[in-house]
């Protein structure tokens, strides 16, 4: 088919990759424009942008799809289907009629579940059991359009968010190819209204741990923001991401070391920290952070 892909980031690339590996005739890949990053502060393009250079493919980054003139350069591309998948941009109506077979969302989460922006981090923050990714027909709305294939994984107990996210990304690749190839036989899935969830944006402010929250809660919350924005404590002082962790035994008072293995009291409960980061430093296993500044026994994180 001829295909137009609509990505951005990291997530994304696997999936372009998939549809080039497939065959399909990609005529060019829209993605967020190149910002400002690293400690330079130049303009570092997206990574769907720079793998579709190195694949040689067009690559257009309009800041928006609203004006007559952005509409009438997609439209005559031809294309067969649009392939979306965290684009970052909202399509407009012009824009979703402009492909003979319409726009094709890829969205990680078993829809109506998790609609929106966050949904794997919002799974796992919500001790979700399992997740998934739904290949959607794009309508206006925000992931309201219907499903046409979906596929189901499970959760696993210590998984982070980055973790999930890797496991999603090679699902959704190779469901959008299974997807595109018997699309005209697929029959969409109208979403029920029962069991809509939206998956908000993360707020960094929800990154400190309340160690008075059940170890349950802490443990999802810190594997549920891992790595971005980063679950937070302060150790004597000093802010400290926490990036993984798993439920342990133990009680104490909340955000008390119980002992040098990092396990740490909760309100109800206690979890072992596995992964941690201090300012300025990069991310570090429990036994590498221990070696360096070890947090004692009886050391309280606020």
């Amino acid at each position: 088919m001829r295909v137009v892909f609509m990505g951005t980031p990291e997530f994304s690339v696997s999936v372009l990759d998939a549809l080039i590996e497939a065959g399909h005739d990609v005529a060019a890949v829209y993605c967020q424009p190149p910002r400002p990053a690293g400690r330079g502060k130049k303009d570092r393009p997206t990574p769907v942008h720079a793998r579709a250079e190195a694949l040689g493919l067009e690559v257009r980054h309009p800041i928006s799809l609203k004006a007559a003139d952005a509409q009438k350069d997609f439209t005559d591309l031809n294309a067969d289907v649009a392939v979306v998948v965290a684009y970052g941009l909202l399509l407009p109506q012009a824009v979703l009629d402009a492909p003979k077979l319409g726009c094709l969302n890829i969205h990680a989460s078993l829809l109506p579940r998790w609609r929106g922006a966050a949904p794997i981090h919002r799974a796992i923050m919500a001790g979700d059991a399992e997740t998934g990714i739904c290949i959607m027909q794009m309508e206006a709305g925000l992931d309201k359009g219907p499903v046409l294939m979906r596929s189901t994984l499970a959760i696993q107990d210590e998984e982070t968010t980055a973790d999930l996210h890797d496991r999603l990304s090679e699902n959704g690749a190779a469901l959008i190819v299974k997807a595109l190839a018997a699309l005209p036989q697929l029959t969409p899935e109208v979403q029920p209204d029962e069991g809509v969830t939206y998956a908000h944006k993360i707020d960094k402010a929800e990154a400190r741990v309340d160690w008075t929250q059940s170890a349950t809660d802490v443990d999802r919350q810190i594997r549920g923001l891992s790595p971005f924005p980063g679950a937070w404590t302060e150790i004597e002082g000093q802010r400290v991401k926490l990036l993984a962790s798993r439920l342990a035994a133990g009680q104490g008072e909340p955000g008390e070391v119980l002992d040098d293995a990092l396990v740490v009291a909760c309100g109800t409960g206690a979890v072992e920290l596995l992964r941690l980061q201090r300012a300025g430093k990069g991310a570090q296993d429990k036994e590498t952070f221990q070696r360096g500044r070890p947090v004692p026994k009886g050391t309280h994180l606020a």
